[in-house]
Parts: structure tokens; C-alpha cells; sequence
């Protein structure tokens, strides 16, 4: 960048940059970001009359791209540049632009503190950079998030490079392994992976003799002979199929071979899925507004990974050994319930045979609280405690350690965090939704926002999470990582100020191979194209169609006066994140769009009176004005109330009968569950272009992107749409055909799960194996869970015992 900037200092480009400055420093902020420092340049081209290459392509146009952040100081000017993504680089400039240096990540904090008025001489700085300096790294940023396929790559260089070093150590993992007490794979007649590279080869020569279809227990007594035990095949076929990828892989290691191979060994057994803070029942009690699509997720996540588990303890095998899988979803137990189950400790998931909700009380701290709900603002004083009691419900309910943890949100997986340290288990985390970047400056003014949301802790817990993980899912690439425009949610806590309390230096390696993409996908029971009809019901067909569009009661408001009108639908809960006000408003605004279209807003809650939340009681009042300025009320409907999944998947197969389009307009959505139900249903969508839909829908081939930010482009885009299907018929039916291929090729719970087992499988293997040190990097976070964590939860916990 040195050389991109000094490019500019040397020519007459220095004049411009002078002018661009100059004119940002005319207002009274100091502090800017992208889309602000590039209007002001793009505000200069025009005004200076420069030729349109000069925006993009001279050397200032490139160096205002690469800026992400500028915050003007004492006279001179520090940048925030991104050369590509996952990198962060710190330059300084000069008053008179004499001088740009490049800076360290300390000097830019110590500039971000003292920009709101709280730099201190002394603050504690955290940097978990050497912890990863002799991990392996992904050196290009595109394969950021496809740890599973370097790491494999990585293991079979190794096995190449230290061929003895790693044959024991696969061997070793492999003797090791059991269920219970059961001997699994290899038993004590092989003694070392020598040994076992050699009689491998004597046992595919004796099942080169049987029949493929002969069962296992045919043969095991002969196999048992030469060392190995049951888990390489229900057949002596399969178990000759898996025994001679073990044979290939030790004699010449590919990582096709290892992934296959590590895909058939019965390694997981007990999973366990943390999803703290509860509300979490069948259909009916899925969770508060902000975390209906957790809940949801996590529930589908059970369903599918029992049934997986079950078909790999079967291919193995291993069914008759009468062994059987357990999946546990672990929340808190709410006494006031509400009538629903929630207060119930043990749970079964519909539509399994040994998926349960495990649910566990809050200690009594004060009953007054501890007794009902808590938002997941508050959460955090319950949750050391919380991990303690879940430890002893979970070894009755198992009777053993599972060998999977997976949290999920920030306050579930710092519960995971502290159940895998005593539980010895493997750990994934997923996020699905960090707050910090969710809300700008959050960590800069958390002292501000911290009687409300309590992000200290938050973002403390994500930091040690984030770094405990074995290996972290995400749902997209940017999620991690971001865009060339914009940073990911991950990249967020790499280098960041929480003023007077500490600094992160560096906070996550982005390249390290525990990131994974691996999306989720639907229940497609519930969801599932309109084009179906076979697999519809006729009378909640006729219920859904009475809702949306003709009945008159307390959860509706407006009537459509021309039922003949294309629906644009929208459905998501009444938060201010979501945005459903600014989609009304954009309708409102564009008359053209009216003339062709109705607005149906289907949400949870339109009632003041029973909302808690200040910004959702906001949100609706900005709704109803917004209805009444724009005179909405016979051409939009808006419907408050809670609906079950098979009733939500038929209120978009509703709207997909009569042609009519999906709209997700929410300022940033981190994936975007609704987009993949509302595509599966067959309705062409326009979803927000901050988020994961960029990677979710291929724009105008399968749906198309939106700026929620611009009401008149947002309206055009719909509008085009919707007039090109009027003259060609056939481009709704197109698109709608793409957008149910993507979701079910792409986006399904049998390759998540697939996936899922086998990061970890593999990741438990890298656990045992790897010479890295790991446990100085968990007592690290120890430390930073008792010194930093621990004090500032125990504040809140201090608050509620006081209410």
C-alpha cells in the first residue's frame, strides 16, 4: 500500500487527496466509514469534473476503495485499509501530507480511545496471535472457510513428509477408539501402526474370498483374530471397502482418501447442542422474535444429525451391538412457562427415536427473575453456574461425556466452551449472529449501552469461544470474512477497543482451517414447492388463504381493495433489524409499484400493549404511521401473530399460487433462513444484499439482491420483475424453478449433517494428533474467563439479585 499511496503523493492526485480531506474534516465528525468516504470522493469527481476512470481506476480512486475507516487526530489523518479481504493494514498521514507510515494495531486503538474522550496511559491488551504462529495457515484468502479441505491436504503432507511419526498416531486413534466399554476397530493384538499396516493387508486378502453381501458377524471372529474389531462395516464388502481406503491412505496418502476413509469410522456417538436461553418446545414455542430462526435451526439440526448418526452406527456395523445414538438439545428450564412445556426437564423431538430437549433450571439467585424469561442481553450472571448443573444433567442423561459439544449464539457457546474443558469433548461453535458488528460503534460506546445490553461481556465470551472452538461453522463466506466492500462478522474482533477496559490487538486468525462453511438447510416437511399438491392440505390451504387476504380481526390490519393485484410478501418479527416499516414505506413511496402489487407483512406481534421491547414498540408505531401517511390501508396487510411451521410454509406456497413474489429487505441479515423457505416454496426472491443472501441467491439467475437502504432502487428492482413477467409469462416460472433447484441442491440438512460429523471426526483427529499446544491457549482463556468474563457478568447477576 506504501507504494499505491506514495503513487499518489507524487503526482498531482496529492492536490486531490488534500481536497478530499478537506472536505470531510468540513463537518464536525472526525470519525469515517466506507460508504461516507466514498461519497465525499464521488461528490469531488463530479464536482472537480474528473473523467470517470479517475472514480476507480487512478491511484487516489484505488486508495479510497481500499479504505475502510478514517479517523482525523491532532491534524493528521489515520487509515483503516483492507488490500483484500482478511487483511487490515494501519497507515498514518501527515498534516501536511508529507509523511504516510505504516502503524501498528496498538496505535490505532490508542487513536480510537482517545477519539471518544477515554485513552488511558495503561490498558490491558489482548493478543491471541501466538497461539497460532506454528498452527497451519491457509495462505489465499478465497479458501478462507474450507478448513476441512486444507486440513486434509495438510495430513496427508504430513503423512508423506513423517511417515512413522504418523501412521502411529493414526494408529493410535484408531485403537483407541470404543463405545463405552465396547472394543472398537483394532484391538490389542496389533501393537503399532507397522503392525497394523500389515495385517490390513492380510485382511483384505481374506475378504477378497467372501461375498460382498455377507453380514459382518460372519466374519468377525476370523477378522478379531487378525486385530480388528467391529466399526469397518455392516458387510464383509463394506468392510473390505473401508479397510482398503486405510490400506491406500498408508501407503499413499491423498485427500480424497482421507476424507473418505475418516468418513466411515464410528467416531461420535453423543451430541450435544447448546442453545441457552430458551423457549425452546416443539412448533409452538419457538423462541422469542430474536431468536426464532436459533431455535428452529437447532431443532431441525437434532432431527437430522439423529438420523445420520443412526445410518453410520448401521453401515458400521455396529446396530448390533445394540448401539445407539443420543442427541441432546441443552437450554434452561422457565418455571413460568406460559402453559407451554418449557417447564418440563426432559423432552423428546418429534420425528426422532432418542433426540431429547434437556432443559436445566437457573440457579434461585432471585426468584423474581430466575423464574421467568430472560432476554439474551441478560443472560450472562447465570451462566457459569448454569454450565456447572448442566454438566452433572448431562452425564445422568448420557451416563457418559458426549463426544460432541456445538454451541450455538454467543451465550451457548461460551456455555459450550466450559462444558468441553471438563467434559473432554470435541468443540464447535456457531455463531450464526455476532452482535458487535450488528451494531456500529458497539464496542467503541459500549460503556454507553452497557446498563441495556451488556456487550462487555458479549463480546469478552465471543472472543474466548471464537479461539476454545475446535472448529467453527458458518453458514456463508462472508460471515467470516465479509466482502471487498465490507468486513465480516468474525473479522470484527480482530482488531478492536472496548475503551478502559481493554484492548484486542488481535483477536481471531481468520486463516486458520477451524473455519467452515457449511450452511444449513429446511425442513422440508414444512417447506417444500407449491407445485406439490399432493402433499397439501386442502383445509389449511383454505385457513391460510382466509388470512392473508380476506379476514378482519385484532391480528389483522388493512383490506386489500384488488385481490387481482400481484402479493409481495414479507415475513420476519417486528424488530427494527428487520425492517418490515422501511418495506412499507418504500411501497408507500412508489405508486407505480402499488398500481401493480399488494404488500402483504406477515409478523409475530402488532400489539403495544403486549411487547416489552422499547425498539419493537418503535418499530410498530413507525408501521402504523407509515400506513397512514401513504394512505396503505386497501392496498397492504399486515398480520400479527405466531404461526407454526407447516403453517408458515404454506402461507408462502399461498402467495406462490397467485405469482407473487418474497421480499427480505432487513438491514443486514447474517444468513437468512427465511430466504431458503420462501425459494423451496417456489417464490422468486429479492433479499438483502448485507448478509449471507449474496451467497445464497446468484443475482437475477435464482433472485435477485436489494439495497434496503434505497427505497427508489429497491422499488425499481421489484417493479422490473413484475412487469417483465406481465409481457413474458414465463420468466416468473424460471425463476421460480431455479430458486427451488438451488435450495434443494445446495442447501439441505442431509449434506449439513454429512458435513458436520465429519469436521468432527476429522478435527478430533487433528485434537489428538497435532503437536501444537493448545492447552496454553485454553488456560489463556481461562484467565480471560475469571479475570475478565466473570467480573463483568457478575455485575449483572449483582443488578437482578437487587430487582
Amino acid at each position: 500500500m506504501h507504494e499505491l499511496v506514495q503513487a499518489v503523493l507524487d503526482s498531482d492526485e496529492k492536490t486531490a487527496l488534500h481536497q478530499v480531506i478537506n472536505a470531510l474534516t468540513t463537518s464536525e465528525k472526525r470519525y469515517f466509514l466506507r460508504t461516507e468516504i466514498l461519497q465525499t470522493f464521488a461528490n469531488y469527481c463530479h464536482n472537480a469534473q474528473k473523467p470517470a476512470y479517475f472514480f476507480h481506476a487512478s491511484s487516489i480512486g484505488e486508495l479510497m476503495h481500499h479504505t475502510h475507516e478514517m479517523i482525523f487526530q491532532e491534524g493528521e489523518t489515520w487509515f483503516l485499509l483492507r488490500p483484500w479481504i482478511g487483511s487490515q493494514q494501519i497507515w498514518r498521514l501527515s498534516a501536511d501530507l508529507s509523511r504516510f507510515d505504516q502503524m501498528t494495531p496498538e496505535a490505532l486503538l490508542d487513536v480510537r480511545d482517545r477519539f471518544v474522550d477515554r485513552a488511558q496511559s495503561r490498558i490491558l491488551e489482548l493478543d491471541l496471535r501466538p497461539f497460532y504462529k506454528d498452527s497451519p495457515t491457509i495462505r489465499d484468502p478465497r479458501s478462507i472457510g474450507q478448513g476441512l479441505a486444507f486440513l486434509n491436504h495438510y495430513l496427508c503432507d504430513e503423512l508423506l513428509n513423517d511417515s512413522a511419526y504418523w501412521l502411529e498416531a493414526l494408529f493410535n486413534v484408531l485403537h483407541q477408539s470404543h463405545y463405552e466399554s465396547i472394543e472398537l476397530l483394532i484391538n490389542d493384538q496389533i501393537h503399532s501402526g507397522q503392525e497394523m499396516a500389515e495385517q490390513v493387508k492380510q485382511a483384505l486378502r481374506f475378504l477378497k474370498v467372501r461375498s460382498n453381501d455377507e453380514l459382518y458377524s460372519e466374519v468377525h471372529e476370523q477378522l478379531q483374530e487378525l486385530g480388528f474389531e467391529p466399526g469397518w462395516g455392516n458387510t464383509a464388502g463394506r468392510a473390505s471397502e473401508t479397510l482398503e481406503l486405510l490400506d491406500r491412505l498408508i501407503t499413499s496418502p491423498e485427500p480424497a482418501i482421507l476424507e473418505a476413509f475418516v468418513s466411515r469410522i464410528p467416531a461420535t456417538f453423543r451430541v450435544v447442542l447448546v442453545s441457552i436461553h430458551g423457549w425452546i418446545g416443539q412448533e409452538s414455542v419457538l423462541g422469542r422474535p430474536e431468536t426464532t430462526g436459533q431455535v428452529a435451526y437447532v431443532l431441525d439440526q437434532a432431527r437430522s444429525l439423529e438420523n445420520k448418526l443412526r445410518e453410520d452406527i448401521q453401515l458400521a456395523g455396529l446396530d448390533l451391538l445394540n448401539i445407539q445414538p443420543q442427541v441432546l438439545i441443552l437450554t434452561r428450564l422457565i418455571p413460568n412457562c406460559e402453559g407451554t412445556q418449557c417447564g418440563v426437564r426432559l423432552e423428546k423431538v418429534d420425528d426422532t427415536e432418542n433426540a431429547w430437549i434437556l432443559r436445566v433450571p437457573f440457579r434461585e439467585f432471585n426468584p423474581k427473575v430466575t423464574q421467568n424469561w430472560i432476554s439474551k442481553y441478560e443472560i450472562w450472571g447465570y451462566l457459569e453456574t448454569f454450565a456447572i448443573d448442566a454438566e452433572a444433567a448431562i452425564l445422568k442423561q448420557l451416563g457418559t461425556s458426549p463426544n460432541l459439544i456445538i454451541g450455538n449464539y454467543s451465550d451457548g457457546n461460551l456455555v459450550a466452551f466450559l462444558l468441553s474443558r471438563r467434559l473432554k469433548s470435541i468443540y464447535c461453535t456457531i455463531a450464526h449472529s455476532l452482535e458487535k458488528p450488528k451494531r456500529l460503534f458497539s464496542n467503541l460506546y459500549w460503556q454507553d449501552l452497557e446498563d441495556q445490553y451488556h456487550f462487555s461481556a458479549q463480546f469478552t465470551a465471543d472472543l474466548i469461544s471464537m479461539n476454545a472452538a475446535d472448529f467453527i461453522v458458518t453458514s456463508s463466506y462472508q460471515e467470516i470474512v465479509g466482502t471487498p466492500e465490507a468486513m465480516g462478522q468474525y473479522e470484527s474482533y480482530k482488531c478492536f477497543t472496548m475503551p478502559q477496559l481493554y484492548h484486542t490487538v488481535d483477536g481471531i486468525d481468520l486463516f486458520s482451517p477451524k473455519f467452515n462453511r457449511v450452511p444449513p438447510g429446511v425442513n422440508e416437511k414444512s417447506f417444500f414447492p407449491y407445485s406439490q399438491a399432493d402433499d397439501r392440505n386442502s383445509g389449511l390451504q383454505s385457513r391460510i388463504y382466509d388470512l392473508l387476504f380476506t379476514r378482519q380481526d385484532q391480528t389483522t390490519i388493512g383490506s386489500l381493495a384488488d385481490l387481482n393485484k400481484r402479493p409481495i410478501l414479507a415475513l420476519a418479527p417486528m424488530t427494527p433489524i428487520k425492517n418490515l416499516a422501511g418495506l412499507a414505506e418504500c411501497f408507500g413511496k412508489s405508486q407505480e409499484l402499488q398500481n401493480h402489487c399488494n404488500l402483504i407483512l406477515v409478523t409475530n406481534n402488532l400489539d403495544l400493549g403486549q411487547t416489552t421491547s422499547f425498539a419493537v414498540a418503535e418499530e410498530i408505531k413507525k408501521l402504523y404511521a407509515i400506513l397512514g401517511q401513504y394512505h396503505l390501508h386497501d392496498r397492504v396487510r399486515v398480520i400479527g401473530m405466531n404461526f407454526t411451521s407447516i403453517e408458515l410454509g404454506e402461507i408462502y406456497r399461498a402467495i406462490a399460487d397467485r405469482q407473487g413474489v418474497y421480499v427480505q429487505p432487513a438491514h443486514f441479515e447474517a444468513f437468512g433462513r427465511t430466504i431458503l423457505e420462501a425459494m423451496i416454496s417456489g417464490l422468486p426472491t429479492f433479499a438483502t444484499q448485507f448478509g449471507g443472501a449474496l451467497e445464497i441467491i446468484h443475482d437475477k439467475d435464482n433472485g435477485f439482491h436489494i439495497n434496503p437502504m434505497n427505497h427508489e432502487e429497491m422499488a425499481e428492482e421489484i417493479l422490473g420483475f413484475v412487469t417483465q413477467c406481465e409481457t413474458e409469462p414465463q420468466h416468473w416460472q424460471t425463476i421460480s424453478d431455479r430458486a427451488i433447484k438451488r435450495v434443494q441442491e445446495q442447501y439441505n440438512w442431509k449434506l449439513h449433517t454429512q458435513q458436520l460429523l465429519l469436521l468432527a471426526k476429522t478435527y478430533g483427529f487433528w485434537s489428538y494428533v497435532s503437536r501444537d499446544d493448545r492447552e496454553a491457549l485454553l488456560q489463556y482463556l481461562d484467565a480471560l474467563f475469571y479475570l475478565l468474563y466473570k467480573p463483568r457478568a457478575d455485575l449483572i447477576l449483582e443488578a437482578h439479585m437487587r430487582r
